[in-house]
């Protein structure tokens, strides 16, 4: 089955789901809402304010996550592809970024799907499924994770919801685990705001002989994307990121 075919019907099953017990309005309102604390209220991001409640649980799921997905998988196609039995999905989330990764590998490795959301390792787990992956979870906090030797470690739109003194102790696990021959692959938003900490972040991979991008694409939107897009009166012509790569 093509990527193509595994995104649909994966979106397919979690529209199915998620619009169960929810009304459209109720997923767009929850959308908007959900752009408002990514946008003006971060600081409830690491209160666990993006997932709290099922609407934003829905909004997320077919949302961000397929836009997730694209980018990963865009960004995935461009780079040399080096073999790697593992991948850590660092901050799984639904584990899109980690699943359109690691189906654009062949042959494809084995997911660690790690979040510390019991929802989102949950959902994880049914989206590795949905892309034919062998895969396993964990719940646990990504500040805290060790990575298995020789690893490829993909942190997609993850880092930036971590507390400071996390986060400056996770660059140098992440450095030190790419020293030792394995590999790493940061993506985030490509809005300053986000990551007011990506200037050192990129200075420090760059010393150490890795890659910064900045990506701008245009991709058709899956259907439910774009009625939500609508709907909520955001506006994703152009899907953006950034990423290092070691």
């Amino acid at each position: 089955m093509t990527f193509e075919a595994q995104l649909d019907a994966w979106l397919a099953d979690a529209e199915h789901r998620h619009l169960a017990d929810l009304r459209f309005p109720e997923v767009s309102r929850a959308l908007r809402a959900l752009s408002a604390t990514y946008v003006e209220r971060r600081s409830r991001i690491g209160e666990g304010g993006a997932l709290s409640g099922q609407g934003k649980r829905a909004a997320f799921a077919l949302f961000y996550a397929p836009l997730h997905a694209l980018m990963a998988r865009h960004i995935a196609s461009t780079q040399p592809r080096r073999r790697t039995a593992l991948l850590v999905d660092l901050g799984c989330g639904t584990g899109a970024a980690g699943a359109a990764w690691a189906a654009a590998l062949d042959p494809r490795p084995e997911v660690l799907g790690i979040d510390r959301h019991p929802w989102a390792v949950e959902e994880a787990r049914l989206t590795y499924r949905a892309f034919g992956l062998r895969a396993r979870t964990r719940v646990e906090d990504l500040a805290r994770t060790t990575f298995p030797a020789g690893s490829h470690v993909v942190a997609g739109w993850a880092v930036n919801e971590i507390a400071d003194e996390a986060r400056h102790a996770l660059l140098e696990r992440l450095l030190s685990h790419a020293a030792r021959g394995g590999q790493v692959t940061v993506i985030e938003p490509l809005a300053g705001f986000v990551a007011p900490w990506w200037a050192s972040w990129r200075e420090r991979v760059e010393t150490a002989g890795g890659r910064a991008d900045e990506w701008r694409i245009r991709v058709p939107l899956p259907p439910i994307v774009a009625k939500l897009d609508r709907a909520a009166g955001l506006n994703h012509r152009e899907i953006t990121a950034r990423s290092l790569a070691l």
